[in-house]
């Protein structure tokens, strides 16, 4: 297929807003395609050349652009760039050059979706010395054959960047209209063969082979979909429970675990090989060299898939450090052994998903958690099963929380005896229970244009703290959630005329905006002035009755990191 085809279609998907419109564009293309390619039209969909899962980075960044932009057209440095500011995009600048390029080329070859794919996913193998330069030659060969339009989404891909507003839900339903749909379908038919769909996707974590069964299979195939040892699945999430008495009010006996303050952890073994991977599917295998050891250790079973919760702990105290020593070690990638001994860490095990060539998805929790004991060789404060109880009694729900809470943890996960693993967030399953974190007033310094449909709005947004002595605003996170798109429209209304200057998609404040601010935690952080870091901060409400001068302070900040109790 020639890579024309797919760039106009990303053409025709930027051009429309309406998601049913968008997903019978994408439905029309994945019908049109050959089944050879279809995996790759599907990752290139999604603005990739490989799995999110995959761990592998094609590594460029703008400068590299910039310079194969001068390479491809001949262009001199302070033009490439004068159209980036220009522009803000970079595929946009990388199409004007080539729309003005002047270079005959009456005959030439014509891209196809092999060549840009292959020339993309190369672009991850080059490392060592002298690999921007092997990255530049094949960015600048593939920019040398495009039309305009293809450089413009060449370029967007390679930095993650499409722009086309085409979201995974939106791909998932497009499989569905190309291959699964029949004449007379009804909507509650559609919806299953949608859930079919789904389930496919969160066993193979991959749009592309999803795709692919579909077109080739269909719904029995899906329907067959199994774990692949090493390809990491979507894990169960739990809702967030207003009190601990709540879920006893309609499950009499739970059971209740530990909440830890660490990162959710999924092990995969295959023979002697072992995988790990994040909530968020991030590999992290060659981090945690230490968990690999662990679990050949502490796992009596061949083949699994089980889940757990990694802590940092303290070489010292013995006691849990904050989560962010922790993602110290899951975003480093070298001085590994270093890094063992300063943040050593704890396994706590609490689910199995596969045992043996044997899925465990639908058996209930409580045998799951049979299984475990079964299975785990516990290696004292090195890697062990979650602690918890079995109650029908609130109280001592309760008790379990405060215990949990004083062994410098995040709280309790309330989990129904009988709920099988249902991927996602689903009701009657697992409930958390965590302290309610005062919030904060901050102010917006800056903010980031968003991608796709969020395009036109500022869509994630600098938050900052107030220095009472100096007068300054010092940065402590960033924001991207919280908000509806009648917000998102709002809040870029009023910030667009306070904007003081433009870096590609980011763009500088003046302090003006306060916006009170939700937190799952302050941490201890480098990246900002302020020293501290929010985890996961959210919109509460926009605070109008309230000027910058009202804001928080950095010596509020450091008070509630004070009084999270935690170590650090």
């Amino acid at each position: 297929m020639k890579y024309s085809v797919l760039a106009d279609t990303y053409v025709r998907l930027e051009k429309v807003s309406s998601k049913l419109e968008k997903t019978r564009i994408v439905a029309e293309l994945l019908k049109e395609t050959h089944v050879e390619i279809l995996s790759k039209v599907v990752l290139l969909l999604d603005g990739r050349v490989f799995p999110p899962w995959s761990g592998e980075e094609l590594g460029v960044k703008d400068q590299l652009i910039l310079r194969s932009i001068q390479k491809a057209y001949g262009v001199k440095a302070d033009d490439s760039v004068q159209a980036f500011k220009k522009t803000g995009d970079l595929g946009s600048a990388t199409e004007l050059f080539a729309s003005s390029k002047k270079q005959v080329t009456l005959g030439k070859k014509e891209l196809s979706i092999d060549k840009v794919f292959s020339n993309l996913q190369d672009l991850a193998k080059q490392t060592g010395e002298g690999s921007q330069e092997r990255k530049l030659s094949l960015i600048a060969e593939l920019l040398s054959q495009a039309q305009p339009i293809e450089a413009r989404y060449i370029i967007r891909t390679i930095l993650y960047n499409l722009r086309v507003g085409v979201a995974e839900g939106l791909i998932r339903d497009a499989i569905v209209n190309a291959f699964l749909l029949k004449d007379g379908t009804t909507k509650e038919d559609k919806a299953k063969l949608t859930e079919i769909v789904e389930y496919a996707l969160n066993i193979l974590s991959d749009f592309g082979e999803v795709a692919k069964i579909a077109k080739e299979k269909g719904i029995e195939g899906l329907r067959k979909v199994r774990p692949e040892l090493g390809k990491p699945i979507q894990v169960m999430l739990a809702e967030k429970a207003e009190s601990i008495e709540e879920p006893f009010e309609e499950f009499k006996t739970v059971i209740i675990e530990t909440k830890y303050d660490g990162a959710r952890i999924q092990c995969h073994k295959k023979g002697d090989k072992i995988w790990l991977y994040t909530r968020r599917l991030e590999n992290v295998t060659n981090q945690f060299p230490d968990l690999v050891e662990l679990c050949k250790k502490g796992l009596k079973a061949g083949n699994y898939i089980i889940e757990g919760e990694v802590l940092a702990i303290n070489p010292k105290t013995g006691r849990p450090m904050p989560f962010q020593r922790l993602s110290q070690r899951i975003h480093r990638k070298y001085d590994i052994e270093k890094m063992i001994k300063e943040i050593p860490i704890q396994m706590n095990i609490f689910d199995v998903l596969y045992l043996d060539g044997k899925i465990q998805f639908d058996k209930p929790l409580k045998e799951r958690r049979k299984i475990l004991e079964k299975i785990v060789k516990k290696i004292p404060e090195k890697f062990q099963l979650a602690k918890k109880i079995i109650t029908d009694d609130p109280k001592k729900a309760e008790e379990f929380y405060q215990m949990s809470l004083k062994s410098g943890q995040e709280g309790i996960m309330i989990k129904v005896v009988d709920s099988p693993y249902v991927f996602g967030r689903h009701v009657g399953g697992w409930y958390k229970i965590k302290p309610i974190m005062e919030t904060l007033d901050l102010v917006v310094v800056g903010a980031t244009w968003g991608e796709g449909k969020r395009s036109k709005w500022l869509s994630s947004y600098m938050l900052a703290c107030r220095d009472p002595d100096t007068g300054k605003f010092l940065r402590c996170g960033m924001m991207s959630t919280g908000l509806t798109e009648k917000e998102y429209d709002m809040i870029t209304k009023t910030l667009k005329p306070l904007i003081v200057k433009e870096i590609g998609k980011d763009v500088v404040l003046k302090p003006k905006i306060v916006v009170e601010t939700g937190y799952q935690e302050i941490q201890k952080s480098t990246n900002y002035e302020s020293g501290f870091a929010l985890r996961f901060p959210r919109l509460v409400r926009i605070r109008d009755d309230r000027g910058p001068d009202d804001a928080d302070t950095i010596e509020r900040l450091a008070k509630l990191y004070e009084s999270q109790g935690r170590e650090g």
